[in-house]
């Protein structure tokens, strides 16, 4: 059959699909509301039919991205979670990131897959000590910024006060694209500075459905009806000042991480939401190009690449199946395709790759620059690989941290070879380090970045692995890795009984320090030796 002159070719075909993803994360200090604007999100966006309360009845639902048991139990995020959708004409990808300290390298290693992100702010506290170090990040990777500022609905501190406080603490020009209409129970709505447009809402039962809108015009003389004549007054003196001494709002300044738009609302009551997702589609950025080995790689190069940046057991605990989540970086990924894991140095078949909607999946046929897929893992796949087809390439490595906490996780029954498989898994998934003491009983001591980790790990060796086991906390504050010659090893110089020798998985050896004075002593009496934070 011929071919059209004008039919579009599979290189337009493939850039008309980049450019209308947009991969997105979601961060937040813990409580600010981020995994309820997650689910309004989906709401919105008729992903769900139903909005569940994070913290409700027990008869509610549970947020559809914290779909762990541990997570349901606590009432917190401890794992990202990848949200896949449609909304109007763009696939969004969503990855919700834990806000919780104890869990900052998940969120770190989600915010490497991500083209921009959304900052969620409490209206009362303001900027929390999670949110600016999140920020940071953000900031170092140059990732564009959208603002909600949530809680609307609650007894709030004065805009401009918080406007202003974005842009002191972080050091970035903050452009208020809306207004708040009120605060707390006289929470009204926004005013929308674009559009010149006055947004009123209704409370809907729970906000598990979409709020119902009225739009007027600030001069309308309804508005004195509808909100007060102190209320509607606050509002037109707001306005007229935000038009003529705010900051306006440029596409190409937030594009460059140098400015980042400001939305009001209330994700609880759905009120503001619709002006915030329009933003998300219009303004985040598409797929951009990545530094690899090979420099930039374009979106729409016609090789595909992508890395793994996360790995999680168990999300079918019938199969007790691994996950490897791959950021799709360039070309197109096909079913049962052929490519190269640099790292083991030969080729992989990816079977049957799946879009993931919190614990649920499909498979697909294709993914293009821009989507998130998981690859069921036999152990091919780690955190940080690289996968290409055709011309070779490797994306940077993915940082490790340095645990902080220790504990030595005990088995209470007689089902080892579940307990071993669980700890060998939890560890695959970057969640902690696993050495070995070199005298006594051959028990896994864990290493975390944050004590909550520890908990994590006994509650889902419990429940995942069905085994009777405890994490006892031990008095070390650090771990190091010793490489050097076989004559510095042999000759090493401790620091009285205080330390712990111990070997990881691949027999390196590894010493734990109970305080900064012994680490210290250690570098300073063995100068030919490395000491390394991760391994």
């Amino acid at each position: 059959m011929a071919v059209s002159a004008d039919a579009p070719s599979s290189s337009d075909l493939l850039a008309a699909e980049v450019a209308r993803r947009r991969t997105f994360a979601i961060i937040s200090h813990p409580d600010a509301g981020k995994t309820t604007l997650t689910e309004k999100t989906l709401l919105y966006a008729g992903a769900i039919e139903l909005a569940g309360a994070v913290r409700g009845r027990k008869s509610q639902r549970h947020a559809l991205s914290d779909w762990m048991e541990v997570e349901r139990q606590r009432g917190i995020s401890i794992t990202s979670a990848a949200l896949e959708f449609e909304l109007d004409d763009c696939k969004i990808t969503l990855l919700d990131t834990p806000g919780h300290r104890d869990f900052s390298e998940d969120t770190y290693r989600t915010l490497l897959a991500v083209d921009s992100a959304v900052m969620v702010i409490d209206a009362a506290k303001g900027i929390e000590d999670q949110t600016r170090k999140l920020f940071e990040v953000c900031r170092r990777r140059g990732l564009p910024i959208l603002t909600f500022v949530n809680k609307l609905d609650l007894p709030s501190r004065d805009p401009l006060e918080l406007v202003d406080e974005i842009e002191r603490v972080l050091q970035i020009a903050a452009a208020p694209v809306n207004w708040p209409i009120g605060d707390g129970d006289r929470f009204k709505g926004v005013y929308d500075l674009e559009r010149h447009q006055v947004l009123l809402y209704e409370r809907s039962v729970g906000g598990q459905r979409r709020a119902p809108v009225a739009v007027t015009s600030v001069t309308d003389p309804l508005l004195v009806t509808l909100l007060g004549e102190a209320a509607c007054a606050r509002l037109r003196e707001a306005v007229a000042l935000l038009e003529t001494a705010g900051t306006p709002f440029d596409r190409d300044a937030y594009l460059a991480a140098a400015q980042t738009p400001v939305f009001f609302g209330s994700a609880l009551t759905n009120f503001g939401l619709e002006p915030f997702l329009r933003a998300l589609v219009q303004l985040a950025p598409s797929p951009r190009p990545r530094p690899s080995t090979r420099g930039l790689i374009d979106p729409t190069a016609p090789d595909f690449s992508g890395f793994v940046f996360k790995i999680q057991a168990n999300m079918n605990p019938r199969h007790r199946d691994r996950i490897a989540f791959v950021r799709v970086c360039s070309g197109r990924l096909s079913r049962d395709m052929q490519v190269m894991n640099p790292r083991l140095k030969t080729p992989v078949r990816l079977a049957r790759p799946h879009r993931f909607f919190g614990r649920e999946r499909e498979t697909v046929e294709t993914a293009v620059a821009g989507d998130v897929v998981g690859l069921v893992n036999p152990g091919r796949f780690a955190i940080g690989d690289t996968l290409f087809a055709g011309t070779p390439a490797e994306y940077p490595p993915i940082p490790r941290f340095a645990a902080e906490h220790f504990g030595i996780a005990r088995l209470r029954d007689i089902r080892f070879k579940q307990f071993d498989e669980g700890v060998k898994q939890l560890e695959e998934e970057g969640l902690m380090q696993v050495v070995f003491p070199t005298a006594g009983r051959r028990e896994p001591i864990l290493g975390v970045v944050g004590a909550l980790q520890l908990d994590v790990v006994e509650a889902r060796l419990t429940s995942e692995y069905g085994v009777s086991c405890e994490v006892q906390r031990l008095n070390y504050v650090s771990a190091r890795w010793v490489a050097g010659s076989d004559e510095a090893m042999r000759a090493i110089e401790l620091p009285g009984q205080g330390v712990l020798q111990a070997t990881d998985r691949q027999g390196r050896l590894v010493l734990l320090f109970a305080s900064s004075w012994e680490l210290d002593y250690c570098q300073r009496k063995n100068p030919d030796l490395e000491l390394l934070a991760v391994a």
